[in-house]
């Protein structure tokens, strides 16, 4: 399975991996599953941390580090078109990218987002 991951899941998944389900965390150490990281995801960890809302030891340098070993979607004219396009009950950007980037590249969104579980357009994994 090719896994995005919600910005979250990636920094629980290095901060906190209590926090993630057992189905998700199974999923997430599978070897022969793909796991996923947008532009997107390091643009808001790192809005999240110049906020204070996390706190690390530098802040690039833990992104670079957290991001490795993750193939890295890219952010196309085609995602932002269906971004836009993408019937979500909320206006968060960060989310309408992450969504459009799991539908136009086939990948399973991993999220604890009720908003974005069971979004008819998108492959989604609970955070189970």
């Amino acid at each position: 399975m090719n896994l995005l991951l919600d910005t979250h899941i990636w920094i629980w998944s290095k901060l906190d991996p209590t926090r993630i389900g057992k189905r998700a965390r199974a999923e997430l150490a599978n070897t022969s599953n793909e796991l996923w990281l947008s532009p997107v995801n390091v643009w808001e960890a790192l809005t999240l941390m110049r906020k204070g809302r996390i706190r690390v030891q530098n802040p690039f340098a833990w992104v670079e580090r957290a991001a490795e070993q993750l193939r890295e979607a890219p952010l196309t004219h085609e995602i932002v078109r269906t971004a836009m396009a993408l019937p979500l009950p909320h206006t968060d950007p960060a989310d309408r990218f992450l969504a459009a980037t799991a539908k136009v590249l086939s990948l399973t969104l991993v999220t604890a987002d009720q908003r974005l579980l069971g979004l008819p357009e998108i492959m989604s994994l609970a955070n189970r």
